[in-house]
């Protein structure tokens, strides 16, 4: 049984439902340190103080302020090796195009499953050595 529990887990949603519904889901995996920000600008503020200390941002394309794809970018000019989990309903072969030009780690489509974020979580996890 593959091990979660040294995740340190951003989550960047705006609909509180979906960030509980996840925190959820990432608890039930043993995940224990979970942040949260409700946009793209809110997860800026959060990362300029914990840049060191997350190792995975689980985050939304669409928010107000500023977007999943925005953030991204701007994390991307800090940090080219974080893992960075794009959720979004855009499954359009231009949206999957330029998510992997920004340099998303993976991504997953809406409405998703536990098991869908698990799998993604493993493949992370053996991908960038989360441990």
């Amino acid at each position: 049984m593959t091990r979660f529990s040294d995740f340190r887990v951003l989550v960047v949603e705006d609909q509180s439902d979906v960030r509980s519904m996840l925190r959820k889901v990432l608890s039930d995996l043993g995940i224990t340190q979970i942040f949260e920000a409700s946009d793209g600008r809110e997860a800026l503020l959060f990362m300029d103080d914990a840049f060191d200390f997350v190792n995975l941002v689980i985050c939304d394309w669409n928010m107000p302020s500023m977007s999943g794809m925005d953030l991204l970018r701007q994390l991307r000019t800090v940090n080219n090796d974080m893992p960075f989990l794009m959720i979004t309903g855009r499954s359009d072969k231009d949206s999957v195009v330029a998510a992997k030009g920004a340099g998303v780690s993976a991504y997953i489509r809406k409405p998703f499953s536990p098991k869908q974020v698990e799998a993604k979580l493993r493949i992370l996890q053996e991908k960038y050595k989360i441990e």
